[in-house]
């Protein structure tokens, strides 16, 4: 794909973030596009946002799952850039003004006290590099109607990026057993869905161990302070104003979102 058409498909979706408006999928456009080109896409994006004066806080991996693989025909996760215009707290919560279709997802945050630079990279690195880990939400949402997705139209529009919050607790993650530390969502109260680490690629540092890997074999480190999002461990949630949700990790704590607002679809 030329650099004009990656530009001007870049352009499209931060337009449309911006707007809080929808595209018709981009695959169905250019059915043409490779995963390569769908993240120099992205990358144009997310240029534009930072262009706009927001900084780069962290990474995300999306497409952890089976069940979510199979639906997009794909064999690996994928990825996005984290903003600071993404960043929400418990305190605040969640405008949906803001958003445009948005579904959230409980999973754990790695923040980093030191460097990762891939490829070579094992969980044990992972582990050593990280200052604490944490249960969060991040509230995904798509640029592309009606969620009509591919993997191409999701790495694109940044891996479906919406906003995060992470939860106020921080856990060692040398003394807590990630792979089957079990989660607990509930919605307004109500038990939504159970999910365990192992569900994303076996544990989540495998998940961030495959990113930092990637991302090197790109020429691009993990950064001290960095927040990475290791994958769903629930299903997908419909939000909509005055929901809360609360996820609750073993032997960790828990984080709470609640969402006022009315997103734009």
């Amino acid at each position: 794909m030329d650099a004009h058409t990656i530009e001007r498909l870049g352009d499209e979706l931060y337009d449309a973030w911006k707007a809080r408006r929808v595209l018709s999928p981009l695959i169905e456009r250019e059915p043409n596009i490779s995963l390569r080109d769908a993240y120099a896409i992205q990358l144009r994006t997310v240029s534009r946002r930072v262009d706009a004066g927001e900084t780069i806080v962290g990474k995300k991996i999306g497409v952890t799952s089976k069940p979510v693989q199979d639906l997009l025909g794909v064999f690996q996760p994928d990825f996005g850039q984290l903003t600071s215009g993404m960043v929400r707290s418990e305190s605040e919560g969640v405008d949906l003004n803001q958003l445009i279709q948005p579904k959230a997802e409980a999973e754990l945050a790695f923040v980093l006290e030191r460097d990762l630079q891939g490829p070579g990279i094992t969980a044990t690195d992972v582990i050593r590099a990280t200052a604490y880990v944490a249960p969060c939400f991040e509230i995904v949402d798509s640029r592309i109607r009606d969620w009509k997705i591919k993997i191409q139209d999701t790495v694109a529009d940044n891996a479906s990026c919406g906003v995060f919050l992470l939860g106020d607790v921080k856990g060692d993650p040398r003394k807590l057993d990630l792979t089957l530390a079990g989660m607990v969502l509930r919605k307004n109260g109500e038990l939504f869905s159970t999910g365990v680490g192992a569900a994303v690629q076996g544990s989540p540092v495998n998940a961030v161990v495959w990113l930092a890997n990637t991302l090197g074999e790109l020429g691009l480190p993990f950064r001290a302070g960095e927040i990475i999002l290791s994958g769903s461990q629930s299903s997908l949630v419909p939000v909509t104003d005055g929901d809360e949700l609360v996820c609750q990790v073993g032997g960790l704590g828990t984080c709470r979102a609640r969402f006022h607002g009315r997103s734009a679809l």
